[in-house]
Protein backbone atom coordinates (compact mmCIF):
# COMPACT_ATOMS: atom_id res chain seq x y z
CA UNK A 1 0.00 0.00 0.00
CA UNK A 2 1.11 3.72 -0.50
CA UNK A 3 -0.50 6.52 0.99
CA UNK A 4 0.37 10.00 -0.52
CA UNK A 5 -1.14 13.63 1.36
CA UNK A 6 -0.02 16.11 -1.05
CA UNK A 7 3.97 16.05 -0.06
CA UNK A 8 3.92 13.03 2.49
CA UNK A 9 4.77 9.94 1.17
CA UNK A 10 4.21 6.22 3.22
CA UNK A 11 5.59 3.66 1.73
CA UNK A 12 7.23 1.29 4.39
CA UNK A 13 5.86 -0.88 6.75
CA UNK A 14 6.39 0.70 10.17
CA UNK A 15 4.57 3.47 8.31
CA UNK A 16 1.90 2.01 7.59
CA UNK A 17 1.42 0.06 10.57
CA UNK A 18 -1.84 2.25 11.83
CA UNK A 19 -3.22 2.48 8.44
CA UNK A 20 -6.94 1.80 7.94
CA UNK A 21 -8.73 1.89 4.68
CA UNK A 22 -12.28 1.55 5.00
CA UNK A 23 -15.13 0.54 2.41
CA UNK A 24 -18.33 -1.16 1.17
CA UNK A 25 -18.92 -4.23 -1.56
CA UNK A 26 -20.92 -2.69 -4.35
CA UNK A 27 -21.83 -5.93 -5.98
CA UNK A 28 -20.63 -9.37 -7.40
CA UNK A 29 -20.21 -9.55 -11.08
CA UNK A 30 -19.51 -12.91 -13.18
CA UNK A 31 -16.30 -12.72 -15.40
CA UNK A 32 -15.95 -14.70 -19.08
CA UNK A 33 -16.57 -17.97 -19.27
CA UNK A 34 -13.63 -20.20 -20.55
CA UNK A 35 -13.89 -23.66 -21.66
CA UNK A 36 -11.41 -25.63 -21.36
CA UNK A 37 -11.01 -29.67 -23.02
CA UNK A 38 -8.27 -32.29 -22.07
CA UNK A 39 -7.62 -35.48 -24.32
CA UNK A 40 -5.18 -38.34 -24.65
CA UNK A 41 -4.71 -39.77 -27.98
CA UNK A 42 -6.28 -43.35 -29.42
CA UNK A 43 -7.80 -43.62 -26.23
CA UNK A 44 -11.16 -41.97 -26.31
CA UNK A 45 -10.53 -40.03 -22.88
CA UNK A 46 -11.85 -36.55 -23.08
CA UNK A 47 -13.13 -33.87 -20.62
CA UNK A 48 -14.26 -30.82 -20.87
CA UNK A 49 -14.62 -28.50 -18.20
CA UNK A 50 -15.77 -24.66 -17.82
CA UNK A 51 -14.37 -21.72 -15.30
CA UNK A 52 -16.33 -18.38 -14.75
CA UNK A 53 -14.22 -16.11 -12.36
CA UNK A 54 -16.30 -13.88 -9.35
CA UNK A 55 -15.10 -10.25 -9.18
CA UNK A 56 -16.72 -7.79 -6.56
CA UNK A 57 -16.80 -4.58 -6.94
CA UNK A 58 -15.70 -2.37 -4.20
CA UNK A 59 -16.11 1.73 -3.11
CA UNK A 60 -13.10 3.23 -1.02
CA UNK A 61 -14.67 5.06 1.03
CA UNK A 62 -12.53 6.35 3.58
CA UNK A 63 -8.03 5.80 4.22
CA UNK A 64 -6.72 7.12 7.35
CA UNK A 65 -3.31 7.21 8.29
CA UNK A 66 -1.54 5.90 11.83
Amino acid sequence: MLIVDGTTVLATPTQLSGARVTGKILGVEKGPKIDGLTYKRRTNQRRRYGHRQKYHTVEITKITKG
